[in-house]
């Protein structure tokens, strides 16, 4: 599995794609635009990388732009149409944040982010287990579906829905391993390493 990161500036490519100076982002139609340019980034990418889509440069994303970009590129991600790749918001403002935040809380939607003090949080709803899961993760590292009932008291059969729910959501990178016995396990990475 790759660890690979890429980082896409959307200040720039906000100034690209639009050609008229500006590093808001605002309207669908705009958020059409920078969509279509964030689909192409991420179809390059190979399989188990992350794209990182850095606000630095941005001033603004109103609520209908995050709605159009990020609620749909998420909404894409979960529907497995891009393969086994993984996106992460970094350098966002308070602002920026929030409008994010509820374009996703609307569509039930998640997304791991770093605020400009480089701390990691998920931005959209994550129920309260997932939300504790992925946090064991985040500490760990890496855990398997055993490690985790044994650590939270779990069902392991409920360990591994939870973990397998953050895998689809793309907020734990998943990968299979040889067990000392030999026997195949699935472990389960954060995106840590990429924030």
């Amino acid at each position: 599995m790759s660890n690979n990161k890429h980082i896409l500036k959307l200040g720039n490519i906000v100034k690209q794609e639009l050609k008229n100076g500006s590093t808001n982002l605002v309207t669908r139609e705009t958020g059409r635009i920078i969509l279509d340019r964030i689909e192409r980034e991420i179809r390059e990418i190979g399989k188990g990388e992350t794209l990182v889509l850095d606000f630095s440069d941005v001033k603004v994303i109103d609520y209908s732009c995050a709605d159009e970009v990020i609620a749909k590129l998420i909404t894409r991600l979960k529907g497995d149409e891009y393969g086994d790749k993984y996106v992460i918001l970094q350098n966002l403002s308070p602002s920026q944040k929030e409008n994010i935040h509820v374009a996703l809380e609307r569509k039930d939607l998640a997304i791991l982010a770093t605020t400009l003090d480089k701390n990691w949080e998920i931005i959209g709803i994550l129920n309260n287990y997932l939300s504790e899961t992925l946090q064991t993760i985040m500490k760990s590292g890496e855990i398997s579906a055993r490690e985790l009932s044994d650590k939270l008291k779990l069902e392991l059969n409920t360990a591994s829905t939870r973990l397998l729910n953050l895998h689809k959501s793309r907020l734990v990178k998943k990968s299979e391993v040889r067990t000392s016995d030999g026997r195949r396990q699935f472990v389960y990475r954060s995106l840590r390493g990429e924030l």
